[in-house]
């Protein structure tokens, strides 16, 4: 079952769910019961790299 939880940093709406394996999924935490991305750990790492640098 995945355990979403809220990412509050720099003032983010988005949980995440990162205790599956080989997926990563993020939704939109005002809208639980609307769809969640699903990306592959390394694409979520380089997406998360990604936005810290253009911050």
């Amino acid at each position: 079952m995945p355990d979403l939880h809220p990412q509050h940093r720099h003032r983010t709406c988005v949980e995440v769910a990162d205790n599956l394996p080989a997926r990563v999924l993020v939704r939109d935490s005002k809208d639980r019961q609307g769809p969640a991305l699903t990306f592959e750990p390394a694409a979520w790492r380089a997406c998360v790299r990604l936005t810290r640098e253009a911050a």
